[in-house]
């Protein structure tokens, strides 16, 4: 992402990937009324050919698709580092299928039948979100082995180790790195992720953090740096910023 909607110097451009021909075609009328650009398309192989063509700031991707199904796709973007900010659209609306979607990378969920005005709401949510470039200030965050670029969007050691976070990781780490010492319960950090306007629940934050842990920590199992408080939620230590 290059710019927030606030910020229209550019036109914004989505990606939607979904076997539905007819609602793909709903999607990219309404999209292109609200002044998207939009590349529809019905399956991931052709989703793929897009990506290298051209950069885009939103994917929405359908959950079940004949081949390769959305989840599968969403977890081998990642594994390249690709962090294409991803909307999953499914006919389910079982928790378990959220759950999954969060612990592959993806951004936000939305349970067919939708409201396309609440899809155009949850795209403007992602785009608002602090990691856009149009920050003015970079901070760098030590984080246990790892510097936190706010800027980048990465974590990064003197090895030479990069990892590129997703934008819910993103936001995540850096709620808990603004607030170090203190303990956040879930409904704060939602609040504070603007949470209202992403279909989240207790276990999301849970299994959020879980994604965190594993990349950050020493050993996931016994969390040093993003530690439980038993009945409050979670809380960040030891963080120091650099200038």
């Amino acid at each position: 992402m290059k710019i927030s909607v606030n910020h229209m110097h550019k036109i914004l451009e989505i990606l939607i990937v979904d076997d539905d021909i007819k609602l793909r075609n709903l999607l990219k009328k309404y999209l292109l009324e609200q002044s998207f650009e939009v590349t529809a398309v019905c399956n991931t192989s052709e989703a793929e050919i897009a990506l290298k063509k051209q950069s885009y700031d939103v994917m929405i991707l359908d959950m079940m698709m004949p081949s390769e199904n959305g989840l599968d796709f969403c977890k081998r973007l990642r594994a390249v580092n690709n962090t294409i900010p991803i909307i999953m659209l499914s006919a389910r609306g079982d928790d378990i299928d959220k759950i999954i979607g969060l612990e592959v990378g993806m951004d936000d969920y939305l349970s067919k039948p939708f409201n396309p005005r609440e899809l155009v709401a949850r795209i403007k949510a992602i785009l608002r979100r602090p990691n856009s470039p149009i920050e003015q200030n970079r901070e760098l965050y030590q984080v246990g082995r790892y510097e936190f670029d706010t800027i980048k969007r990465q974590l990064s050691n003197n090895t030479g180790k990069t990892i590129q976070l997703t934008s819910t990781e993103y936001d995540l780490l850096k709620t808990l790195v603004e607030n170090p010492n203190i303990p956040l319960s879930r409904d704060k950090i939602m609040r504070i992720l603007h949470a209202k306007e992403f279909n989240i629940f207790d276990r999301s934050i849970d299994v959020l953090i879980s994604r965190l842990r594993k990349l950050i920590e020493s050993d996931a199992s016994k969390p040093k740096l993003i530690k439980t408080v038993w009945g409050v939620g979670y809380v960040f230590v030891n963080t120091q910023v650099q200038v």
